[in-house]
């Protein structure tokens, strides 16, 4: 798989220092390069995340310093560390609210982070002329 694309200096300075913290595995990658898009989730990534549990802490989702884009890369992150949605808020997280916004692109690479076993590059394919099926010979 290609090395991440980063939004920014900052976006890859938080992932590097963040990953030197943690386990480095799909879910932390996933996670860090997410959370580090936005200066806001980068600011707060400690109400986010308990690096002495290594674990996300969802009680962060109701605290007032979340913009519309910011909440969509946490609900993303969160779920891809463990599936979590939130009760009672599951239709944020469909494909249309998450990716309906300028981080869009940085939530794709995050996805790739998570499952690099499937997101593979894929080949072009050979264009040719079209095939009889059989039985249709002409």
């Amino acid at each position: 798989m290609n090395k991440p694309i980063f939004s920014s200096d900052q976006h890859r300075a938080f992932y590097e220092k963040s990953m030197a913290r943690v386990r480095e595995d799909s879910y932390h990658k996933a996670f860090f390069y997410l959370i580090g898009v936005s200066c806001d989730t980068r600011r707060m990534v400690n109400r986010l995340f308990d690096f002495e549990e290594d674990c996300i802490r969802p009680e962060a989702l109701h605290e007032g310093w979340q913009t519309s884009g910011s909440h969509r890369l946490w609900l993303l992150a969160f779920n891809l560390w463990n599936g979590y949605i939130e009760p009672g808020h599951e239709a944020e997280t469909t494909p249309d609210n998450l990716f309906a916004c300028d981080y869009a692109p940085y939530m794709l690479e995050g996805i790739r982070l998570r499952y690099p076993e499937y997101c593979r590059e894929i080949a072009s394919p050979q264009i040719s002329a079209p095939k009889q099926e059989p039985g249709h010979e002409r």
